[in-house]
């Protein structure tokens, strides 16, 4: 199945500094880049076919996969100056590179790779900022068995703030953290059917224009997964992979063990009904 990463945006949030130039999918968690680390998770699922949807920062994605180096994730010998590589990384991958647009929103970035997906009944797509361990086979499974256009991953709140609930008279009655509320948000994981196209206008966004339609017919389905999910979607919650990375505590690192992951609890996969 054909994995399309939307990553041509600027990702303002990551920058450490206004000198900082470098493309959020490129800023590294441990030897490799964000993106990467998605790949592999999908890979690790078979799903080695990748649409690179490009936009700023193209040159240094295509830099990187162009001239990459697999000594610096894998072990190898070195004799005589030749090098024995003992693991590979991408060797099998196939990765489409796509010009979407400098400016594009990610709904126009999906419909400008459209003839790169062929006739295939189903395709993933992906924010490539966000990391996790569930059980990505499960998923598509469940998806497949329904006749719905759409599937995404649905997650708890990540923010660490609190809810203040106060009456007309400003007397505060609760205070509640935001990860303990009855709600769910779009965890950027999806499994999508070419139908997805009909609903896609020229410049539109894949949330707002597909899924909330979809949704509004009952076509769009929901998967509930409360185990591990993190964002890298800013500079200190990259650092906090990276340093996890380093720890060698990287739950999203299914391709380690060799064998897919167990399903955290998180619930069958629930219809979106407006």
């Amino acid at each position: 199945m054909k994995v399309v990463l939307f990553c041509g945006g600027y990702g303002m949030r990551m920058r450490s500094s206004a000198d900082d130039v470098l493309t959020k999918p490129m800023h590294l968690v441990g030897p490799r880049p964000i993106m990467w680390h998605v790949m592999r998770y999908y890979a690790h699922y078979g799903h080695k076919e990748f649409i690179l949807c490009l936009g700023y920062g193209a040159t240094q994605i295509k830099d990187h996969f162009l001239h990459y180096d697999e000594t610096a994730s894998n072990d190898f010998v070195l004799q005589g100056g030749d090098v024995e590589l003992l693991s590979h990384d991408i060797a099998d991958w196939k990765i489409t590179f796509v010009d979407t647009g400098l400016d594009s929103p990610i709904g126009e970035r999906l419909r400008r790779v459209r003839e790169h997906l062929g006739d295939d009944e189903m395709f993933l797509a992906n924010y490539a900022d966000v990391l996790t361990d569930a059980p990505l086979d499960r998923m598509i499974e469940e998806f497949a068995a329904s006749d719905n256009a759409a599937s995404l991953m649905a997650v708890p709140p990540q923010s660490s703030f609190h809810v203040v609930r106060f009456d007309d008279g400003h007397q505060v009655s609760e205070v509640d953290q935001v990860g303990r509320m009855a709600i769910w948000e779009n965890g950027g994981y999806f499994v999508l059917r070419p139908e997805v196209f009909d609903y896609l206008p020229e410049n539109g966004d894949l949330v707002e224009d597909v899924c909330v339609k979809l949704a509004g017919e009952g076509r769009l389905m929901a998967y509930p997964y409360s185990g591990f999910w993190k964002p890298a979607d800013t500079f200190k919650e990259r650092a906090q992979l990276d340093a996890e990375w380093e720890r060698g505590d990287a739950p999203w690192a299914v391709w380690r063990d060799g064998s897919p992951q167990v399903a955290h609890a998180g619930g069958p996969v629930t219809p979106i009904t407006p």
